[in-house]
């Protein structure tokens, strides 16, 4: 395919895959059991943290955390006191465990009572119109509370070179219009045109099969390959190509 035949063909894709049949099969069916911003973002983000492996699994587990939670994300964070620990006990995700669980919630009440919430966090650490610093940004603010070192390996860092697939996945999530009823645009003050793909096995697969990609690792570099492509496709939203590049690999096998 040629340049032209392949924005045709990515966008026939994407727009395929982005419906709502999508979100029964998809761990963003978990925040879309809420309809407060603070709810929606905070399920989001914890369902985004442990979005690697099974996928079954990643749902089943995001459940759980919700229902750790009394099913009310946004008023259990807020008001949460260490003696409530004991409400994590038990709670594992392959390495992210109950001990993990009590810090985010930790560090998620100190965002939203010092730090203006999740949305002022990121947006605080854009820079040069990039997103990706936002991440390492954020995840300074997020860690200012009393961790364990191995809890921070739940947060990837785009200054190491990660692609940080999750949190890149979660901002999608976040940002991009709502319009098609999977993605819930409820950051307005974050263009989408600054978001990146999250890059997973199916994503970079598929992109190197069509040449978006020549770099065979998974990392950060890669992923600013993958934006400038995708980018050159469609300025103003190129991350609606994951759900062509998804959906081509996950469903299609391609």
């Amino acid at each position: 395919m040629n340049k032209k035949e392949l924005k045709i063909f990515l966008d026939e894709k994407a727009a395929q895959y982005e419906n709502n049949d999508f979100i029964p099969h998809d761990p963003i069916q978990i925040p879309h059991r809420f309809d407060l911003k603070e709810d929606i973002e905070i399920a989001a983000f914890l369902t985004a943290t442990i979005a690697w492996g099974n996928r079954k699994s990643i749902i089943n587990n995001a459940t759980k955390m919700m229902e750790i939670m009394g099913e009310a994300p946004h008023d259990f964070v807020i008001n949460y006191t260490p003696d409530q620990a004991h409400l994590f006990e038990g709670f594992v995700h392959r390495t992210f465990n109950s001990i993990d669980f009590e810090t985010f919630i930790r560090a998620l009440k100190n965002i939203y009572t010092h730090h203006g919430g999740l949305e002022q966090v990121f947006l605080s650490g854009i820079t040069n119109g990039d997103l990706q610093p936002a991440i390492t940004h954020f995840k300074k603010v997020f860690f200012e509370v009393d961790h364990l070192p191995r809890t921070q390996k739940h947060v990837s860092d785009p200054s190491k070179n990660s692609a940080a697939k999750r949190i890149n996945m979660f901002l999608r999530w976040m940002i991009r219009d709502a319009r098609s009823g999977v993605d819930f645009g409820i950051w307005k003050s974050i263009s989408p045109s600054l978001l990146s793909c999250p890059l997973d096995v199916h994503t970079s697969n598929v992109a190197r099969k069509l040449r978006l990609l020549s770099r065979k690792q998974n990392d950060g570099k890669t992923l600013a390959e993958l934006d400038k492509a995708l980018r050159k496709m469609d300025p103003v939203d190129p991350v609606k190509y994951d759900f062509a590049l998804f959906g081509l690999g996950a469903f299609e096998n391609f």
